[in-house]
């Protein structure tokens, strides 16, 4: 395959994965930053830069509430705007919540499921419903693409409890 078409598949194969993180419709994936020369089954995407000091945090719940449904869950970040997803700005990006479950990898968009919650619309609060028990909640903000920033700006992972 020549270096022309390896390319042309690097950036197909990234709009796909792009297309299948984003779960409504009206998120921008036209805008696939493709960096290195890699074969078309290893794709590397590029990472906006996050300025020191940034940091995203819950202000409610706190870590360790016991809390009813519907949850009111308010998020809070330092050093950076909240922007809409497709909206490509220095030092901005839009929260994403992770419910249970892991970190995602960093070098690819953040899975759009149950358990990876985007907030693509720039919202800072949201109301949810989960079962009665434990759960871990984390924060993760990502650029316009919902790559997550380089360095990674994640909150503290906390734990509540559903009555």
């Amino acid at each position: 395959m020549r270096a022309s078409q390896q390319t042309i598949a690097i950036f197909v194969s990234a709009a796909v994965l792009l297309m299948a993180a984003c779960s409504k419709p009206d998120r921008d994936v036209s805008e696939a930053a493709i960096i290195d020369e890699a074969p078309p089954t290893a794709v590397t995407l590029a990472r906006s830069a996050s300025p020191e000091g940034a940091s995203v945090f819950f202000i409610t719940p706190s870590d360790g509430a016991t809390v009813s449904n519907p949850l009111k869950v308010e998020f809070g970040v330092a050093q950076m705007r909240v922007a809409k997803a497709g909206e490509m700005a220095s030092a901005s990006g839009h929260h994403h919540l992770l419910i249970d479950t892991g970190v995602p990898d960093l070098g690819m968009p953040i899975p759009a499921d149950s358990r990876h919650i985007h907030f693509g619309d720039a919202s800072t609060a949201t109301e949810l419903t989960l079962e009665p028990g434990q759960h871990t909640l984390q924060l993760l903000f990502a650029d316009h693409l919902h790559i997550p920033h380089d360095p990674v700006v994640i909150s503290e992972t906390i734990t509540i409890t559903v009555e």
